[in-house]
C-alpha cells in the first residue's frame, strides 16, 4: 500500500539508492506490517538548483547528503507506531547505505484505502 517518493541530489550510486529504497521497505514491513511485494519506490534526482533546503531547522543540520522521503501510505496507525517507523528507518539508512540520521527526512502523507488503485481501474482494496 505504501507509496514512497525518494528526493536526494544528483549522484547517489545505483548501489546507495537500492540501499535506500530496501530501507525503507524493510522498515515498512518490520513496522507497519506491509505486505510482502509491495515495494512501490520513485526516486527524484535534482541538481543543486532544483533541491533547496534549510541547512538547520528544528535544531536539526542538514547538508548536501539530505535524503527527503515523503510516503502516501493507508491511514489508521497511531503516534507511537510511526515514530517506531522513523527510528527504524533511520537505524536501516545509516547502516546501509551510511546516510546520517539528522539527514533523514520523513513525511508520511496518509490516505483512506479507497484511494488506491493498483491496476485495471480497480479500488482492490475496497
Amino acid at each position: 500500500m505504501p507509496l514512497v517518493r525518494v528526493s536526494l541530489l544528483k549522484g547517489r550510486s545505483a548501489a546507495a539508492k537500492r540501499a535506500i529504497a530496501d530501507g525503507v521497505y524493510e522498515a515498512l514491513r518490520a513496522v507497519f506490517s506491509v505486505p510482502e511485494d509491495d515495494k512501490f519506490v520513485v526516486f527524484h534526482e535534482h541538481d543543486a538548483d532544483g533541491f533547496i533546503f534549510e541547512p538547520s531547522y528544528l535544531g536539526v543540520a542538514h547538508d548536501d547528503g539530505l535524503v527527503i522521503l515523503q510516503i502516501a501510505i493507508s491511514d489508521g496507525r497511531t503516534v507511537e507506531l510511526k515514530q517506531a517507523f522513523y527510528r527504524s528507518v533511520v537505524e536501516r539508512l545509516q547502516a546501509n547505505p551510511g546516510v546520517e540520521p539528522r539527514n533523514v527526512f520523513i513525511n508520511l502523507i496518509e490516505v483512506r484505502k479507497e484511494n488506491w488503485s493498483f491496476g485495471d481501474g480497480v479500488a482492490q482494496y475496497v
